[in-house]
């Protein structure tokens, strides 16, 4: 008895064994995350008024989009969708949420304010951010790799038709480098698919 209780013993710390390596394994399969680019320092503005630059993100990981206040199509939904991603973040998270505008001469700090009280924004976590035309095309468009173009006069269909931007949130790592790049919108893209992958992004970054 005491030999057969022994050699099950051994079968079991076996199977163990066996079972940890499987999953180490698995870890190691998972591809890698591109690092897309770096983003360059920065220097804006909150909606507290409070001067923000990438120094304030650092060791942070990440999430950004643009929007600007008085677009009255995909930026609310945009808004709406970060919403539910602070939501579905724990409430001591580290990780950052920034929306830019594309709107600076009009979306000023107060503005933005108001804004982001609209969607219920916790201001220790989430951050909008408004500046000059060239610091947020800079950072907008050279580093996150977000594209807001302005709608000529002629063009516009409506007084809020002002601009048209990106629709897709990206994912910053602690380390300033783009890693994730998600669309929020568009042909077969839903939001309850999109909000599950950003997450694990995020989740995966934190403990790089």
């Amino acid at each position: 008895m005491l030999w057969i209780g022994l050699l099950l013993l051994l079968v079991m710390i076996c199977v163990a064994y066996a079972l940890s390596l499987m999953e180490l394994s698995g870890r190691h399969r998972r591809p890698a995350l591109p690092a897309l680019g770096e983003v360059a320092n920065f220097t804006l503005m909150n909606q507290d008024g409070r001067v923000v630059t990438l120094a304030d993100l650092s060791n942070h990981v990440w999430v950004a989009d643009i929007i600007f206040t008085r677009c009255a199509g995909s930026c609310p939904i945009m808004s709406g969708q970060m919403k539910s991603l602070q939501d579905a973040l724990p409430a001591n998270s580290p990780v950052r949420l920034v929306t830019l505008t594309t709107d600076p001469d009009f979306d000023t700090p107060p503005v933005l304010k108001k804004y982001s009280e609209r969607f219920s924004a916790d201001p220790g976590r989430w951050m909008f951010l408004t500046g000059t035309k060239e610091e947020i095309g800079k950072l907008a468009g050279d580093s996150l790799k977000l594209s807001a173009v302005p709608v000529k006069p002629e063009d516009r269909q409506n007084a809020a038709d002002l601009f048209i931007h990106s629709t897709i949130f990206v994912v910053v790592d602690k380390q300033a480098r783009l890693r994730g790049v998600f669309e929020t919108e568009g042909n077969g893209v839903e939001w309850t698919n999109v909000q599950p992958q950003i997450v694990a992004t995020v989740q995966r970054l934190e403990s790089d």
